[in-house]
């Protein structure tokens, strides 16, 4: 007995109910509670913890932009992943069969599935990259170091070229400032070999087969990790999630070494308290915090739903969004010690080497590698953390999509199948990343960057947020954690759920709509026509909401609109707990007299009876035995 609590307090579970059954046999579970943590963990650090927020701060007052930031997370970002972890474990389903809670609103469902389905394109096309850079690291002298190759301009100038004597390089200030032609070696190495940037988006040119090979792999790999599901992914972020601290400690160590890191912590740090009372400082607080925490995409509803019932959630939420944020500040040390680094060199200030996107992954930091002793070593740790990084997020949109494909369905023969599904979406990925690695393939990334996954992930949320505590209704919300945690959630916690939250999230919206400017990479304009795409793209996702709802109350009962509406948007009959065993209180299904006068007379073989009548009658073998997993009741 001490075994089994013991063993139910690893897991996560609430005291007082290991008595019950709390794994679902037929869809799956996390090995151990570690499991479901490092795997969240994984998929709020991405990239742009690496790549955007150190960027952010700098340019929004340094130090002082951690104030609103962390004031966003408090008020935002932590109620918000609540929420979302609560939601998909309650009711053990993915993103589309949570809404069970108010059919009307599936659409939100589907919604997070086009996203989710966006960003896993181009994603992964970013650490197809970040391989192909990693295996070009392999090497005596890292490919972006000179000037001297093949694919170098005469505009090129490298700060270790073998030409330049010490004199000259003492002049490397006066040529920076002098003109504006001035390309690095990464730069070009970057845009003239690696893209073979073509002149326009549509200009597709020739498929680049190194990225097409790399792409190949970071698919294969992802697919392998998934092949099993939970089960599999569950045991590979063991590392994938844990290794990225163990280099960014490296690459930490070595930075704060260099010459002129201080300068660049500083620049990174320095408070601007003026800057406190603009209110773009604000807006990209908030959003950073709502893009880096992955609410709205699907991934947490989905990831929280392999939870055991009695799992605490709530713990879970804050040590996921403490931890993500303080990734991101951690990584504000390691990329800005090494550019300050660069900047000394150069002699010039930590502003015109510092970038953010893959400017900074893909140019400005390998750059500032070279400058360091045995630097492809430095360069093979950087990517690897780059590819980790991105597989953790990379993994939960792949079940994402599978999960929620496989729910819906929902029968015997698509959960024994579950691998094929995964198979096929990932066969789907890897071909409509194709055009991605072609010569026009950044622009098309960064086209589905900006609109793809930027307001329709503010709308989703928000619709979602009222859709649960004003359609369904808090108290029946509130009811629901209590008799899943043991604990109604903290008032705290329904304050910022039913008005906080929201506001913040409109304001976010409100904020994305006022700062809207056309996309352009460096100095290339995006054409209308393909701005017009990036639109289209983010509308495909909010469009399901309208559609779905407007579907539902066609097909609902009633003789008036309002009659329709209100059936479209109550609770359907099989909303609740996955399992029999946790279907207490309000979820207990209703014996009629006849039912009950039946059970009363058991067969003399009880295991044949029970067999024969679940064989006969779905309704009578779900109502009888306690081992009963049908999670569609």
């Amino acid at each position: 007995m001490a075994d089994k609590c013991s063993e139910g307090l690893l897991n996560g579970a609430v005291p007082g109910e290991q008595g019950k059954q709390e794994k679902s046999v037929k869809r799956g579970n996390w090995g151990n509670q570690i499991e479901f943590v490092l795997t969240s963990v994984g998929y709020a650090v991405g990239l742009g913890n690496v790549w955007r927020f150190p960027y952010l701060c700098y340019r929004n007052g340094g130090g002082a932009f951690m104030f609103p930031y962390f004031i966003m997370l408090v008020f935002c970002g932590i109620p918000l992943f609540f929420m979302e972890l609560s939601f998909g474990q309650f009711a053990s389903q993915g993103c589309l069969g949570v809404w069970r809670v108010s059919p009307m609103f599936k659409g939100v469902g589907y919604g997070m599935m086009v996203v989710s389905t966006y960003i896993g394109i181009y994603y992964n096309v970013v650490i197809c990259i970040a391989f192909y850079y990693f295996f070009v690291s392999m090497t005596r002298v890292l490919p972006w170091t000179y000037c001297s190759n093949p694919w170098n301009t005469p505009d090129c100038v490298g700060v270790l070229d073998g030409n330049l004597s010490s004199r000259a390089a003492l002049n490397i200030t006066q040529l920076l400032n002098t003109t504006q032609k001035r390309t690095s070696p990464s730069e070009e190495y970057w845009r003239r070999y690696v893209l073979n940037l073509s002149d326009d988006i549509g200009n597709l040119g020739e498929v680049r087969l190194p990225l097409l090979g790399c792409l190949g792999v970071s698919w294969v790999v992802v697919f392998l990790c998934l092949i099993k599901g939970v089960k599999s992914s569950g045991k590979v972020v063991y590392f994938t999630a844990t290794f990225p601290y163990v280099v960014l400690t490296i690459l930490f160590v070595r930075g704060i070494t260099l010459e002129g890191a201080v300068t660049g912590i500083m620049y990174y740090l320095t408070p601007q308290w003026d800057k406190i009372l603009n209110a773009k400082v604000w807006g990209d607080a908030a959003s950073q915090i709502f893009y880096s925490l992955g609410c709205a995409w699907g991934g947490l509803i989905t990831m929280a739903s392999y939870n055991k019932f009695n799992n605490n959630c709530y713990r879970d939420s804050i040590i996921i969004s403490i931890t993500n944020c303080a990734t991101s500040v951690y990584a504000g040390f390691v990329i800005f010690s090494i550019l300050g680094f660069m900047a000394n060199h150069l002699g010039v200030d930590v502003s015109k080497v510092a970038d953010h996107g893959p400017g900074l992954a893909f140019v400005a930091y390998p750059e500032a590698l070279t400058l360091l002793p045995i630097s492809p070593l430095w360069s093979i740790l950087f990517f690897f953390m780059l590819i980790l990084l991105g597989l953790g997020t990379q993994f939960c949109l792949l079940e994402t999509l599978v999960t929620a494909i496989v729910d819906e369905v929902g029968n015997e023969w698509i959960i024994r199948k579950k691998t094929f599904v995964t198979l096929g979406v990932a066969v789907a990925g890897f071909l409509l990343g194709v055009p991605l690695t072609t010569q026009a393939g950044i622009y098309w990334l960064l086209l589905m960057d900006n609109y793809a996954a930027s307001f329709s992930l503010v709308v989703i949320s928000c619709i979602m947020c009222v859709a649960i505590m004003y359609i369904y209704g808090h108290r029946n919300y509130f009811k629901d954690i209590e008799m899943m945690l043991g604990f109604p959630p903290p008032l705290f916690f329904q304050i910022c759920w039913r008005f906080i939250s929201p506001a913040i999230i409109f304001f976010i919206l409100i904020f994305t709509v006022i700062q809207y400017r056309p996309i352009s990479y460096n100095e290339y304009v995006y054409p209308t026509w393909a701005i017009s795409i990036g639109f289209l793209m983010a509308l495909s996702s909010v469009i399901c909401i309208p559609i779905y709802a407007i579907y539902k109350v066609c097909r609902s009962e009633g003789d008036t609109l309002l009659e329709r509406l209100k059936n479209a948007t109550k609770a359907s009959k099989d909303w609740g707990p996955a399992l029999p065993e946790h279907r207490s209180g309000r979820y207990a299904p209703a014996f009629s007299p006849s039912t009950e006068s039946h059970l009363e007379v058991q067969p003399l073989q009880p295991e044949k009876g029970q067999s024969e009548a679940a064989a006969a009658s779905p309704v009578q073998g779900s109502n009888g035995s306690a081992h009963s997993q049908d999670s569609r009741l």
